[in-house]
């Protein structure tokens, strides 16, 4: 059996629910808190855990800076700006 490295597994998690990579990270969190799984299989929980954990906050980083980017125009209409990310490096 070949496991994938989970730093690169969270990698790819783009293309996965926001939701779906929560949950699985509580799912993970519940197994370590249980305590019955050996210590080789903590640790690979403990790196999926944290790689899915940097992902998740990478991702509300962005969308957070999808809703400040929303302005209220002249007129009264909501409109959203193109989210630049080069410009906002200096947050």
């Amino acid at each position: 059996m070949s496991d994938s490295n989970p730093k690169e597994k969270a990698a790819g998690e783009e293309n996965v629910p926001f939701e779906q990579s929560l949950r699985e990270l509580e799912e993970l969190v519940e197994r370590l808190e249980q305590g019955d799984i050996s210590l080789e299989d903590s640790m690979k929980d403990f790196e999926r855990g944290m790689a899915l954990a940097k992902a998740l906050s990478k991702r509300l980083e962005t969308a957070q800076l999808q809703v400040e980017k929303v302005l209220e125009k002249a007129n009264g209409e909501i409109a959203a700006e193109p989210l630049d990310l080069e410009e906002d490096d200096d947050v």
